[in-house]
């Protein structure tokens, strides 16, 4: 099997810097408890330069560089974050296989989509530089070999041809076995995985047993180390736990960022867009604030979540600092992209998206709505408001009947062999009617109208006023539910009143009276 192994050099420092640009540049650990001791587990360049070193404990790391911050480190933090731009990386690989706390194999099967193996190596550092993080890639056979390679090698992306592992890591130091056999190779006066490799096979097993005959089948390339892909959790959810309390919401700045570029590369990967989500404050000493977000428009963009986040979060008063935020994704849908045309502006697009979206959360779902079609023909319920989602693909024969009730409600098809002919036909010839208003009644109101001898509408009182009728034009009959126990005949016009504009009127075949159906603009 072909994987890409990428290799995050300290990715806990590289993380830390990314959900806090401040301390790019700055002395600064992380730095864990071993045996009751604060000892330094990972160290930031410009600490290194100091002499600070991994092991060390913290009183002597201050004491050589009095400036150092240091904060917990806390593995589980790292695998959370290898873990989002694994999902982050789904778009050029299949699955992924974490190797915390600085590394991730991919699987490489599907490079050929991608151009091949080295193009699928520098595509994935790409994606991650766009995210914050430095990395090396390697694509080979077996696992130790891509590992090795990008820990140790000098190469940015290197394809390893299959069968030819042994030689690629025949230059590497022992330090790449990474364990006891390393030590024990270089005892006996070796320094290479090559000088290794050519030991006899049999006298290494006698002298180092099986962990030294694993160590040199690796070192010539041999590993069969199976591929374990993550298992995808079905809830998109992110936390950040606050080095201190946060009486402020400057410093969830930060972590909101964070938050919302996980999620964001997560969706990504999985072509989703966020919906709905949820953000929990964890107050210290207790309790929890849960804000709900609803978008306006499904999307995975971590800075759009991250506005939105933002104005939601910043209108809350809490009673005790912020020990943890979290953010759950509670409802997402298909991501399709966006369509654009030449002279589109994307970026007036996104701010239109956060100002519905605030809308939305500050008004309620109910301010926002898509327009839809129902399945009745009379005009006054043939449209209805909807919360908005995503368009469906729709397929089949029975949503092709639907389209054709739909289009026969709007001066479709007339045939005498139109799917819903027997209960539904526009039988009137004249096609003036046939455009609809833009403000259409909820239910018609009866017109207190003056009619001459000939039944033509000559006028009629609207507010108490009377309006002349200046221009008329129809009738357009529609008619049906012939079924139910209300069914409707109608005769439509478009109707000019003086001093009110064009209108749209029908005659109720059943009374005789006049209702007013809508208004056009």
């Amino acid at each position: 099997m072909r994987r890409a192994y990428l290799h995050f050099t300290r990715f806990p420092v590289q993380r830390k810097v990314v959900e806090l640009p401040e301390l790019t540049g700055r002395p600064f650990a992380l730095v864990e408890e071993v045996r009751g001791q604060r000892r330094v587990a990972f160290a930031s360049t410009t600490a290194l330069k100091a002499g600070v070193r991994p092991g060390m404990t913290l009183t002597a790391a201050t004491a050589l560089e009095p400036v150092l911050r240091h904060f917990p480190y806390r593995p589980e933090d790292e695998a959370r974050a290898l873990t989002a731009l694994g999902e982050a990386l789904m778009g050029l690989a299949p699955g992924f296989q974490l190797s915390a706390p600085d590394g991730l194999w991919l699987d490489a099967g599907a490079a050929h989509l991608v151009g091949g193996e080295e193009q699928l190596g520098a595509r994935a550092l790409e994606s991650c530089a766009e995210l914050g993080y430095r990395a090396h890639a390697v694509v080979a056979s077996e696992a130790f070999t891509s590992r090795a390679l990008a820990r140790y090698g000098a190469r940015r992306v290197e394809v390893v041809p299959p069968g030819e592992g042994a030689r690629a890591l025949a230059p590497l130091p022992l330090a790449a076995l990474e364990g006891p056999e390393g030590a024990a190779f270089s005892a006996l006066g070796l320094s290479t995985l090559g000088e290794v490799a050519a030991l006899p096979a049999a006298a290494v097993t006698a002298r180092g047993g099986a962990a030294g005959a694993r160590a040199h089948a690796r070192c010539r390339g041999e590993d069969d180390t199976p591929f374990v892909a993550a298992v995808l959790e079905e809830v998109l959810e992110e936390r950040v736990v606050l080095d201190w309390p946060a009486e402020s919401f400057e410093p969830l700045r930060f972590a909101l960022k964070t938050l919302t570029d996980r999620l964001g590369a997560r969706l990504s990967g999985r072509r989703r867009a966020a919906v709905r989500l949820t953000f929990t404050l964890k107050l210290d000493p207790a309790g929890q604030v849960r804000v709900p977000l609803t978008l306006a428009r499904p999307t995975a963009q971590a800075k759009l979540l991250l506005d939105l986040a933002r104005h939601r979060l910043e209108e809350q008063r809490l009673e005790n600092p912020v020990a943890e935020v979290s953010a759950r994704v509670d409802e997402h849908s298909e991501d399709r992209g966006q369509q654009l045309a030449l002279g589109d502006a994307p970026e007036g697009d996104a701010a239109l998206e956060v100002v519905l979206s605030r809308l939305v959360t500050t008004l309620g779902e109910e301010s926002l709505f898509a327009a839809g079609l129902e399945t009745v023909h009379r005009p006054e319920a043939a449209h209805g408001t909807r919360a908005f989602r995503p368009p469906e693909r729709k397929r089949g024969l029975a949503v092709d009947g639907l389209e054709a009730g739909r289009r026969n409600d709007v001066g479709g098809w007339n045939d005498a062999d139109s799917p819903l002919d027997a209960g539904s036909r526009n039988d009137v010839v004249p096609r003036v009617g046939r455009e609809r208003p833009s403000r259409l009644l909820a239910a018609p109101a009866w017109l207190d109208a003056e009619v001459a001898e000939s039944g033509r509408l000559l006028a009629a009182r609207l507010g108490g006023k009377r309006h002349r009728v200046t221009a008329l034009a129809g009738p357009e009959r529609l008619g049906g539910e012939w079924w139910s126990d209300a069914p409707y005949q109608r005769d439509y016009y478009r109707v000019h009143f003086e001093g009110l504009g064009p209108a749209w009127v029908f005659r109720d075949a059943r009374d005789g009276r006049f209702y007013l159906q809508g208004l056009f603009d």
